[in-house]
């Protein structure tokens, strides 16, 4: 029998603990104030997994649980060695390159055009005496004292050497020109290439470096020295600073009421004397209950709205889910984040 009445006596207090909580817990005009509405929420936050943007050893991790980082923070590093192999073999290319281009548009040198026009004048000097050697054969066939062959010969050697001239003649004609327009812009189109190599080849290097990307707090460090990192691999978690909201719910009769950009003001337990100034910022357009499925006009006031308050300057004393009261003056024209965030605590 006494067993039975601690038994019920035990289920009771927990209802009734249960239902203080729920009570607690459920939006509601003030008593005093019947224009604001207290509500009750968790902070929340944004997160972000950060992870190394290639594949390689990881070489050092600067940041511990709990560290706050600024944004651009060096937070950890990749072993450098291949990709810095990779960036020299690219800066080699451009290098090579370069001079190449440098070379085609500077054009011939004095010495190239020199030593074409002594060319030709060397094959003007062989036609020239060609032309005397077939000239004396044929003199000598008149007579009959050269043989036919001799001077067919001769004629074939002055012929040769006409065309040589005209060979040296053109080649000339070339280094005078230069190179084509078309050469030195291939030449210059694969420098772009090259450099485009080099500037991946950096990139990569780049990526050895994992940088904090916002303000924030290191919330779980996942890999250590020696681990293999890769993009689909985190390395930390990174609890955004900013932006910094409370998460709550509005009952449905008072929903209307609400505009985003109402001022409001919330409180903490660890710091019940101190207000932190905040607005009213996303509101959810659907609706929240409990039963799923309600039908009847007596549970419909039971519907609520999540909505979310920005805290406009939360000083570091906020944490994630921290359980926080906010109060919403329902006749107030929504002065927006800026007036809400300049007005006092």
């Amino acid at each position: 029998m006494g067993r039975r009445v601690a038994w019920a006596a035990g289920v009771l207090l927990l209802l009734a603990a249960a239902g203080a909580g729920y009570w607690y817990l459920q939006p509601r005009i003030d008593e005093g104030d019947p224009e604001t509405l207290r509500i009750h929420g968790n902070v929340d936050i944004r997160e972000a997994s950060l992870a190394f943007n290639a594949a390689q050893r990881v070489a050092a991790m600067h940041a511990e649980e709990g560290d706050r980082v600024e944004a651009g923070e060096l937070l950890g590093e990749l072993e450098p060695e291949r990709l810095e192999q990779s960036v020299a073999r690219a800066e080699a290319r451009v290098e090579a390159q370069r001079q190449k281009l440098a070379e085609l548009e500077r054009g011939p040198r004095p010495q190239e055009i020199r030593k074409a026009e002594a060319e030709l004048e060397l094959a003007e000097a062989t036609a020239r005496n060609a032309e005397r050697s077939w000239q004396r054969l044929k003199a000598l066939r008149e007579d009959d004292h050269a043989s036919a062959e001799a001077v067919d010969n001769a004629r074939a050697a002055y012929e040769q050497a006409r065309a040589r001239v005209q060979a040296a003649e053109e080649a000339l004609s070339l280094v005078r020109a230069g190179p084509r327009q078309e050469r030195i812009q291939a030449a210059r189109a694969q420098l772009q290439a090259r450099e485009a190599e080099l500037a991946r080849a950096r990139h990569d290097l780049g990526e050895t470096e994992l940088r904090a990307p916002s303000d924030g707090v290191i919330r779980e460090r996942l890999l250590e020295p020696g681990d293999m990192a890769s993009p689909q691999t985190p390395a930390y978690t990174l609890a955004r600073t900013e932006p910094m909201w409370v998460r709550a719910y509005v009952p449905e009769p008072q929903l209307g009421r609400l505009q985003p950009g109402m001022a409001a003001r919330i409180r903490t337990d660890t710091f019940p004397d101190k207000r932190y100034a905040g607005w009213l910022g996303a509101i959810s357009p659907t609706a929240e209950f409990t039963p799923k499925t309600v039908q009847t006009e007596r549970v419909r006031t039971d519907l609520v709205y999540e909505v979310r308050i920005y805290v406009c300057r939360p000083q570091g004393e906020l944490r994630l889910g921290m359980p926080v009261t906010v109060t919403l003056p329902l006749e107030q024209e929504a002065p927006g984040r800026e007036a809400a965030c300049d007005g006092p605590p």
